[in-house]
């Protein structure tokens, strides 16, 4: 049989929902997730001043989804619904809940996954894979049982605790419980310019180190594919760009020398101050896109670029703070809102997604989908079951080309701006709703997204029946054990 026979008999097959035949390796999954990358932001999706040139051949090679989102509006709960395949709807982990400070000695990460938690690593596991995670975790710190060798990674490198992660010369990382020490002095990643001259970039040494963490991150993901050729693997790659701090070696920021008109940026007490802020974002992305290419590389140099699935998607939308200029960059590509937002430019993301023989290049989807999708769709690439009981269901016939249509709702909370917030998509229609936490009477806005992608026109006046709708959708969650992270309930308030 040909290598293109067995390719369209194991995606019938995987579509069909059979495993693999014990002759048919399944394929390889590399997850690439980037940090707080807004919708518009890669020349694919209408980026024309940031050069992201792997990424964009990574679309032509495979598929670009216009419709995809994030599991939330920020760090820790967008990773907690891809790797638990539950919404925020019924999720563990509903915001960002920070359990130590920002200073090496206090870094005791975020709250935890329970010990009892079925995760994507999980799943994998069991079914024969090895699985690896290189980056930034979020989801459990150095002491706790949310730690990823806990929760289905066989091997783990990177950021334990997200307020880490706010410096990219960090004095260490950590791998599967053992800290890695780093060449990096400790410096705090949350200053204000303080020197004479802030036109003068040697002032701004400061806020460098030896090892960029990106870099050493991405060397590892190398080592980890070598390592594991032989053998079916799931790497998931969160990384750290484009997420503030604004750092980035010189060898990167020269390649944007001279593109920008830019003042420097002084810091604030949230973030470092950097004398080429529009420079720094725009090296950090094409930073980022170097090292997917030379994974890129290094699968087609391994033979196994045929049979990986290659995915790449942002955790959520753009930064409003820390230097970074999301109007100059048009980085929501004209949606409302930024990260924190549960308006569409701080959820909708890009996906691209590459299967050589089972996805035709080039393609485009609109398929409504959602991080907690990810988890339904491995275990049917895979070839296994998925539990029963997730949010997300499988996108594998959107991914292979195949009609997909769904209406179910996507739904979505956040509680750190708004006084809550909670949205719904459902179809064409999208409705968001802030000031929950005190207020059961809130009103819903109700956008139609078909003709209003920019969430410009509040219609729920014209279509009490469909908020009504989406109403019950966002008082079908279910209550979360921490009570900051619930609404009021009519009656009660």
């Amino acid at each position: 049989m040909t290598r293109r026979a067995v390719g369209l008999a194991l995606a019938t097959a995987l579509i069909t929902g059979c495993a693999p035949s014990s002759d048919e390796r399944p394929p390889n999954i590399i997850y690439m997730l980037a940090d707080d990358l807004g919708y518009g932001e890669l020349g694919t999706y209408g980026q024309t001043q940031i050069r992201t040139p792997h990424l964009d051949a990574l679309a032509m090679q495979g598929m670009r989804f216009t419709q995809h989102y994030s599991g939330s509006p920020v760090c820790a709960p967008s990773r907690g619904t891809l790797l638990t395949g539950l919404s925020t709807l019924r999720s563990q982990i509903r915001d960002n809940f920070e359990v130590g400070g920002y200073p090496d000695p206090d870094e005791l990460g975020q709250m935890p996954l329970d010990s009892s938690t079925y995760t994507i690593g999980t799943m994998l596991q069991d079914a024969g894979y090895v699985t690896g995670a290189i980056g930034k975790w979020g989801l459990g710190g150095r002491e706790s049982v949310g730690q990823p060798r806990f929760q289905g990674f066989d091997y783990f490198f990177g950021y334990l605790d997200q307020q880490l992660a706010h410096n990219f010369y960090p004095t260490h990382l950590w791998r599967n419980g053992e800290r890695v020490e780093l060449d990096n002095e400790y410096f705090s990643p949350h200053q204000v310019f303080e020197g004479d001259d802030p036109d003068d970039p040697e002032q701004y040494r400061q806020y460098q180190g030896n090892e960029y963490s990106l870099d050493v991150m991405a060397d590892d993901a190398l080592r980890f594919i070598e390592e594991n050729q032989e053998r079916p693997f799931f790497l998931y790659l969160p990384f750290t760009i484009p997420h503030v701090a604004l750092q980035v070696p010189d060898s990167s920021l020269m390649e944007y020398e001279g593109a920008f008109e830019e003042e420097p940026y002084l810091g604030d007490p949230t973030y470092l101050p950097h004398y080429r802020p529009l420079s720094a974002y725009a090296a950090m992305i094409t930073r980022m896109d170097d090292h997917i290419g030379r994974i890129l590389e290094q699968l087609d140099a391994l033979g196994l670029g045929e049979n990986t699935v290659v995915m790449f998607t942002s955790d959520n939308g753009t930064t409003y703070t820390g230097g970074v200029d999301a109007e100059f960059f048009d980085s929501t590509a004209g949606l409302r809102g930024l990260k924190g937002s549960l308006y569409e430019g701080g959820i909708r993301v890009p996906l691209i997604a590459r299967w050589p023989g089972h996805i035709e290049a080039g393609a485009e989807s609109e398929y409504v989908s959602a991080f907690w999708d990810m988890m339904p769709t491995f275990a049917q690439i895979a070839g296994v079951e998925a539990p029963s009981d997730l949010d997300g269901v499988s996108m594998l016939p959107a991914l292979l080309g195949e009609e997909q249509t769904s209406d179910r709702p996507l739904y979505w909370e956040y509680h750190g701006l708004w006084d809550g917030a909670q949205a719904v998509r459902m179809g064409r229609w999208k409705g968001v709703r802030l000031g929950g936490h005190d207020d059961a009477n809130a009103p819903v806005e109700l956008y139609d997204l078909d003709t209003d992608p920019f969430e410009a026109t509040d219609v729920s006046a014209q279509h009490p029946d469909i908020v009504e709708q989406l109403q019950r959708v966002m008082e079908s969650r279910t209550p979360s054990d921490y009570d900051p992270w619930n609404f009021a309930i009519a009656g009660n308030s």
